[in-house]
């Protein structure tokens, strides 16, 4: 059952690929902000996944992050997740992340229960319809 109080923690040694330099996000040798994102929203995922109805998957819709600190390669950070609200398919996550010297973040989070195979369907006829607008030549404005 997936209600409030629920919490995952997980660690990530931080690589190479991980870095601001790498990723593209930055010039500095240090843990980008994107990479740390997707720290915030895999700790979360993993906590309600396995509690979820056969067929559902959530989606992140919003995250709220404050990177405080920085965190060279080599270093480990460990992201606590706790799932502090529940509204019908919406669910609400604090999150923070320590590396070994200092807390690096503080997160909001947001995730949205939905029907697999529906979302999967809606997505390949969005994708149909752009193939289709290209060929005819109209691109979108947006």
């Amino acid at each position: 059952m997936i209600k409030p109080g629920l919490t995952n923690e997980m660690t990530w040694l931080v690589k190479k690929e991980h870095l601001a330099s790498a990723f593209g996000s930055g010039l500095v040798d240090v843990l980008a902000t994107p990479v740390l994102v997707g720290f915030c929203e895999e700790c979360a995922r993993l906590m309600v996944e396995p509690r979820l109805k056969e067929g559902q998957k959530t989606v992140g819709i919003s995250i709220n992050l404050k990177h405080l600190a920085a965190t060279p390669s080599g270093m480990h950070v460990t992201v606590k997740a706790e799932l502090v609200k529940v509204d019908k398919r919406r669910l609400s996550f604090r999150i923070v992340v320590w590396d070994e010297k200092e807390r690096v973040c503080e997160a909001e989070h947001e995730r949205f229960i939905i029907d697999a195979d529906r979302f999967e369907q809606r997505i390949k006829e969005k994708a149909k319809k752009a193939r289709q607008a290209s060929s005819l030549g109209f691109q979108s404005s947006r």
